[in-house]
């Protein structure tokens, strides 16, 4: 046999993985079922064997892999849970009401074999684990006795949530923090599933939202980011749907921010327009300063994350805004904002007497059209306007495409909120979730 093999070598640190069965024989698309889940695992195979009985395969793999090869094949041939490791970034609003959803669902979702197993939360300055999962009933009592730290140990926090022993992990950011945006690339690198509402990775600086774009696209991770435009709303994915089916984008027009939508939709001179921005923050619907909503900026960066969609190399520089806030309340404190936030009601009193007369209404609408040509700020428009019948905090969103000429397709619904932001998130993860095999 001299000449037909090739050198002979040892390595260490091998483990044998071995699948049987007697119902193996004569079924197709065994192997490729078992190669197709260790993959999803990040689990490499360096030698296969196959017996001649078809009973058998087996592969040669990195033994710090073994235990998460076979909690991955075990799932994959639905012989236990299939198991995801999860680290949930920003417990604020949206990220605490996540957590609830997870622990209400628990019980139904292990009943179709999936596990979320929730094993750290993290802040700016605190960070709770557990090497197993943590009590989802008890963790604001757990979190809150926290001793606080100067900085969050983000390296520290995916590599606990990454656990050798475990076949799936996952980070959720619900954070709106550019610097945990500034990890996703390498998160997604080393095999970790990204879910986020957080806008910064989306609209941020264009050469990071192309290396995660990248990082999504050349490896097994999935990047998962809905609930950056319309909450729990279907934009992204009714975009995506346009565009992989060969549709041309004409024109996207919407209202994106259920807090403005909300205090136009209320805003008919019964009340002032401070008034309505209390009731705002009181309901939970405003960021925690105030002019981050009434500026524009909010809408501005989830029209750029559409551009984006589409292909354009959209900054948002590009983007023309016209903000609520006048100059005069742009510097200082969130505080001394609200303290003078009185000064707002003349000239936003004018505007609405102007529409009135005219037989218009207020809304701040966000505009975005094939050229790349952007706009975000207040207009007033038709009664028979689409936007014109939108309630509450609905975020409305009207597509424009060469299918979709003369009768627009529009997605509306419910826009602020932590409830409906959260269930867009977990709607993605348990998408993540069918994606590694879970049958949901």
């Amino acid at each position: 046999i001299r000449g037909m093999i090739q050198a002979i070598s040892i390595e260490t640190g091998i483990s044998v993985l071995a699948v049987v069965g007697d119902g193996m024989a004569g079924t197709p698309g065994i192997a490729a079922r078992l190669f197709e889940h260790l993959a999803r695992g990040q689990v490499n195979v360096r030698a296969i064997a196959q017996g001649a009985s078809e009973r058998n395969i087996s592969v040669a793999i990195a033994t710090p892999d073994a235990t998460r090869a076979l909690r991955v094949v075990h799932a994959g041939f639905y012989l236990s849970a299939q198991t995801i490791s999860i680290g949930i970034i920003g417990p604020g609003h949206v990220g605490a009401a996540l957590i609830d959803q997870i622990a209400a669902m628990q019980q139904r979702l292990q009943q179709c074999g999936l596990d979320l197993r929730v094993r750290a939360i993290a802040g700016s300055s605190k960070c709770l684990r557990a090497s197993q999962r943590l009590d989802l009933g008890a963790w604001r009592e757990n979190y809150a006795a926290l001793p606080t730290v100067a900085t969050s140990d983000l390296d520290g926090f995916a590599s606990h949530v990454h656990a050798e022993h475990l076949p799936h992990a996952l980070i959720v950011d619900c954070s709106a923090s550019s610097l945990v945006a500034d990890h996703y690339a390498d998160w997604l690198d080393a095999g970790i599933h990204i879910i986020t509402p957080n806008k910064n990775a989306g609209s941020g600086p264009l050469a990071r939202y192309q290396a995660i774009r990248g990082a999504s696209a050349n490896g097994a991770a999935r990047f998962r980011y809905e609930a950056t435009v319309g909450a729990g709303l279907p934009v992204i994915s009714t975009l995506r749907d346009l565009i992989d089916t060969g549709d041309a984008i004409v024109s996207i027009e919407g209202m994106f921010s259920g807090t403005l939508a909300f205090l136009f939709n209320r805003f008919d001179g019964s009340q002032r327009f401070s008034e309505l921005v209390r009731e705002a923050i009181q309901l939970g619907y405003t960021e925690p300063d105030p002019r981050d909503d009434l500026d524009g900026r909010d809408v501005a960066r989830k029209l750029v994350i559409l551009a984006r969609e589409q292909g354009l190399a959209m900054d948002l520089a590009a983007v023309a805004v016209v903000s609520l806030v006048p100059e005069s309340l742009r510097g200082g404190s969130a505080a001394a904002f609200l303290q003078n936030l009185a000064a707002m009601d003349a000239p936003m009193q004018a505007l609405l007497d102007q529409a009135q007369a005219e037989n218009r209404v207020l809304r701040f609408v966000a505009r975005l059209n094939a050229q790349a040509e952007a706009s975000v700020g207040l207009l007033a428009l038709p009664r028979d306007h689409p936007f014109a019948h939108t309630r509450l905090t609905d975020n409305v969103v009207q597509f424009t495409t060469r299918r979709y000429a003369s009768n627009p397709l529009v997605v509306q619904g419910p826009g602020a909120g932590p409830e409906v932001t959260a269930a867009g998130v977990f709607a993605d993860l348990l998408r993540v979730a069918a994606h590694l095999g879970a049958k949901l």
